[in-house]
């Protein structure tokens, strides 16, 4: 659950950089649905963890830098160059990159969810077993937008 909110803050990270570099309608609402759905998920985290007395991880401005010493460890996760990489493009070429590290982030967090499902009484709580289930289901339609979106023009920017 910890790790997760630093993985969850990267993809804020992502999503921020969206409406100043892409004049895409539908990279506009996939962001926008993906800070809306995560910036909930941290939330519930947060609670979760709260009401055990647990160690709760602080995201903020430049949300992943808070999970550092974790978050290179976690799979999915955009390198620092990566994420530079993703701040420096615009347009097309953003778009693009945008949809690619999305979908590397987004299948990391599959395999954190399966490895949170796989541990052993990891998951025997129904609230655990619900939020991770529905982060699977969330990000695999994701992936499968995403994807759909690479497949088609990337160069015709507001008619989508």
């Amino acid at each position: 659950m910890r790790g997760m909110i630093p993985h969850h803050a990267q993809a804020l990270d992502m999503t921020a950089l969206v409406p100043a570099r892409t004049t895409r309608r539908d990279l506009l609402l996939l962001a926008e649905r993906i800070e809306v759905a995560q910036g909930d998920e941290i939330a519930w985290m947060q609670r979760w963890l709260q009401d055990r007395d647990e160690e709760v991880p602080m995201v903020g401005a430049g949300h992943a830098h808070h999970g550092a010493g974790h978050h290179t460890l976690m799979p999915g996760m955009l390198t620092p160059e990566q994420l530079a990489q993703l701040a420096e493009a615009s347009g097309p070429a953003f778009d693009r990159l945008f949809l690619e590290f999305m979908i590397q982030h987004h299948e990391g967090a599959l395999v954190m969810v399966n490895d949170l499902l796989a541990s052993p009484g990891a998951a025997q709580l129904t609230e655990v077993y619900r939020f991770a289930s529905d982060i699977d289901a969330d990000q695999r339609a994701d992936i499968q937008r995403m994807k759909a979106m690479l497949e088609g023009p990337l160069a015709a920017p507001d008619e989508r």
